[in-house]
């Protein structure tokens, strides 16, 4: 859902961007490949984001020149140990994007559909509404937030939103999503007023990843949650991911804790679909997506690939941000995820065949801005170990 990503966002196009790595004292989840100097810094980059205010622990996966790490810090319950293990399933946020772009890639290069499909061909009934004087919302649109839809469906939760860190919001967030059906936003998505051509001006919309999600289910005749689940088995090894959770695995979703508030607050509410910002996952399951991003492949490949380009800097792929021009990480794809009580980022940085994949159990205004900090300082000493290395 990438809700925070709304306060962050806006030319800072991805300095929002809109989370770098952690050793455990206590618990760590295990270096797959021995890595010292590296784990020393990621171990103090980690102890130093959780040192940052409201935030109690993280969970960090790196892949770099294919060596795995996976660290946990921290403890997830004030006052408690209870540090995150490689157990702990995690709430990605809008991270849930990249999955949904990767299916969208796959089915384009299977000619199931096109990017520049109308997107009403896939709908039930008929949108007038879904067009601005002729020109159509196409499936390119809705992966590079071109589309002209509202960030959420229904529209009141973007009034909720507005505030994000209003100790109310969660509670509000909930009441309406309570028994919000898919039937529900279909009703909504007849409202819709697009008013600009459809392709010229970002506007993060989630309502698109849902739409695009119910499009994927059009065209391959299954559930979208089984597509997910399927796909990243076969091509990754990825058993894990879910959109919903059964009772067991209920209990292993990690405790977060919303803006300033200091008792927990509740798990982000289902949406229709939940492509846009409902995927658990756990931190070696992640690194599984690291690793696949960057060993690239057809599908991989596609979804990086540019689909609108906004300035010389910042372009949109497949719902991913690209970001050109950054001298220390040269081009880099990612993408950040936030709901009311987890924030994390994902980044794909070919120049160094590296990947960050960092979460915290907490979401406040400045958790995203703390997450990026740690990140900098991380990719500068891979750099500067390079760089000595030569």
């Amino acid at each position: 859902m990438q809700t925070i990503s709304m306060i962050v966002q806006n030319r800072r196009w991805f300095n929002y961007l809109v989370l770098s790595a952690a050793l455990l004292a206590t618990g760590c989840a295990g270096e797959h490949v021995a890595a010292k100097d590296l784990g020393a810094d990621i171990d103090e980059v980690a102890a130093t984001l959780i040192e940052q205010p409201l935030l109690h622990s993280t969970s960090i996966g790196v892949v770099y020149r294919g060596k795995e790490f996976i660290r946990h810090r921290g403890d997830m319950e004030a006052g408690k140990p209870s540090p995150p293990t490689d157990a702990t399933l995690y709430e990605i946020g809008s991270l849930s994007k990249t999955l949904a772009g990767t299916l969208m890639a796959k089915a384009v290069l299977e000619h199931r559909l096109d990017l520049d499909d109308d997107v009403r061909i896939y709908l039930p009934g008929d949108y007038p509404n879904l067009q601005y004087k002729g020109d159509p919302i196409r499936i390119r649109h809705l992966l590079s937030h071109t589309s002209g839809l509202p960030n959420m469906l229904p529209d009141r939760a973007n009034t909720v939103l507005e505030d994000f860190t209003d100790q109310r919001t969660p509670h509000e967030l909930n009441a309406i999503y309570a028994r919000y059906t898919k039937a529900d936003f279909f009703r909504d998505l007849h409202a819709v007023k697009i008013r600009q051509a459809p392709g010229k001006n970002y506007a993060y919309s989630s309502t698109g990843t849902e739409l695009a999600a119910h499009i994927l289910e059009a065209v391959y005749k299954r559930d979208y949650e089984s597509l997910l689940r399927g796909f990243f088995q076969d091509s990754a090894a990825i058993s894990g991911l879910r959109i919903r959770l059964n009772e067991a695995e209920a209990t292993r979703l990690a405790v977060g804790y919303h803006s300033d508030n200091a008792v927990p607050t509740t798990p982000m509410p289902q949406l229709p679909w939940g492509a846009s910002g409902n995927v658990k996952a756990t931190a070696p399951e992640m690194v599984k997506y690291l690793k696949f991003q960057l060993a690239g492949g057809p599908v991989v490949t596609e979804s990086h690939h540019a689909l609108v380009e906004f300035d010389s800097e910042f372009s949109i792929g497949y719902f991913w941000n690209i970001v050109s021009g950054d001298h220390l990480k040269g081009v880099y794809y990612a993408h950040h995820g936030g709901v009311p009580r987890s924030q994390s980022y994902i980044y794909i940085m070919p120049k160094y065949d590296l990947g960050i994949f960092v979460i915290t159990n907490q979401s406040g205004d400045q958790t995203a801005r703390a997450m990026e900090t740690a990140i900098n300082t991380l990719v500068e000493r891979i750099a500067a170990r390079e760089n000595a290395a030569r």
